[in-house]
């Protein structure tokens, strides 16, 4: 048979794993793909590096646009936007097929990437977009392509699982947990892309458009970073029998008219501790699907680092790779169903809402009144006394919108008896 070539685009973490997996596994690839894998080239920002690969030194070169016409698969590992797009683009435009790991340009450009590669009948897999190892993607692509999925609730970010496991578990305050997680590797020296939850956010859109079959941009996230959880949050949380977990949120919801719409939001909530997902500790990724027929389904697994991500990338690089052989394509993009995104501000959830307030009589009677004014519902309410002696006041809401919620807040803290709102989360979960 003749050999499938295939061009690694970036030799960092990911790619050097991939490389030397096509070269140390080349033997076992070729009975599963039909056919020999041939690395033709791997595209470097810079040569002379030693990679510790053992592979010929000739096949790293500086000029991506060139390696990428002379393969039948591209590998793209070097993320961010853009040389990313043209050259994926330009790979496709030459009849490869396309293995990529870039969550943030499927994210923000997929359906352009979806048409093109259309256009040109050739695959576009990105499995090891969303957390790591995980298989996840395909059976949102393909093996629940027969039914109807209602949600997607996961923690798709490992380094801000480890920082909020180790606030609840150890005591320590955000800070000090992330600078542990940049000593361990788990984060980079700068945090922001998974602290503020840009990472999360972009994965949070892969999935609901795979899931509901309806574009969804990054634009079209609703993004609540960690930073402003404190310590006080997770203890709060804890007194509750919840844990703090960074959520993506997909769901299928109705629209002002009542019309059948999504929600697709990414922020911090609490979980009661008996739920699947708050058991997920340090850096490990999880995603809850629920569907229509196949009912409550659940993925977990490592969701970041070298040796995961690279067995994603190979996965895809073996169906793609068959598909050169014996002809035809996958799936494609299904974006048929073409939902509304709803506004954060009509999402509906449960809130659990942190006063400090007077010690005096009187105090429960205002506060609840507010929350009636503006037709939040109080499930429970517990008054206790902080560790300085303060009067606080802890009310957990039954379901309201979030506007809703936002207008009460804002009442409160205007109200004499209210000290500060010390802290609001979105309560999860509970259904589960």
């Amino acid at each position: 048979m003749e050999p499938v070539k295939v061009a690694l685009l970036g030799c960092g973490v990911v790619g050097t794993e991939v490389a030397r997996l096509l070269t140390t596994q080349a033997d076992e690839l070729a009975a599963r793909v039909g056919a020999p894998l041939e690395l033709v080239g791997i595209a470097v920002r810079r040569l002379g590096r030693d990679r510790g690969l053992g592979v010929d030194p000739s096949l790293f070169t500086t000029d991506a646009e060139e390696l990428v016409t002379r393969a039948d698969v591209v590998v793209e590992v070097i993320g961010g936007i853009e040389p990313a797009r043209s050259l994926i683009l330009r790979a496709v435009e030459h009849g490869a097929s396309v293995v990529t790991a870039n969550k943030a340009l499927l994210a923000a450009d997929g359906p352009a990437l979806y048409e093109a590669a259309a256009k040109a009948g050739v695959d576009l897999y990105y499995e090891a977009s969303v957390a790591g190892a995980i298989p996840l993607l395909r059976p949102l692509r393909e093996s629940l392509v027969g039914d109807r999925v209602t949600r997607v609730l996961g923690i798709v970010n490992g380094t801000t699982n480890y920082v909020l496991d180790q606030m609840d578990t150890s005591g320590m305050g955000f800070s000090e947990a992330v600078e542990q997680a940049q000593a361990l590797g788990y984060a980079e020296a700068d945090p922001t892309a998974d602290v503020e939850a840009f990472d999360a956010a972009a994965k949070a859109a892969i999935l609901a458009s795979l899931a509901f079959h309806t574009r969804v941009s990054l634009d079209d996230v609703h993004r609540e970073g960690i930073t402003e959880v404190s310590a006080a949050d997770v203890r709060a949380a804890q007194l509750q029998g919840c844990v703090v977990k960074l959520l993506a949120i997909c769901e299928r919801g109705t629209d002002a008219d009542g019309g059948e719409a999504v929600s697709v939001r990414v922020h911090p909530a609490m979980l009661p501790r008996e739920h699947q997902l708050a058991g997920v500790r340090g850096a490990f990724n999880a995603v809850y699907v629920e569907a229509e027929s196949a009912g409550q389904l659940m993925f977990y697994g490592p969701g970041a680092g070298g040796q995961p991500t690279a067995s994603a990338v190979m996965g895809d690089v073996v169906a793609v790779a068959r598909h050169k052989v014996v002809g035809g394509r996958g799936p494609g993009e299904s974006a048929y169903a073409q939902l509304a995104v709803q506004p954060m501000a009509d999402t509906v959830t449960r809130y659990h809402v942190r006063l400090d307030v007077a010690d005096k009589p009187g105090v429960l009677a205002q506060v609840a009144g507010v929350f009636a004014a503006h037709g939040v519902s109080i499930e429970a309410v517990q008054q206790r006394h902080d560790d300085a002696g303060r009067a606080v006041l802890v009310v957990v809401t039954h379901s309201a919108t979030d506007a809703a919620l936002s207008a009460t807040v804002d009442e409160l803290e205007q109200l004499d008896i209210v000290d500060s709102v010390a802290g609001v989360l979105r309560v999860e979960g509970g259904d589960a």
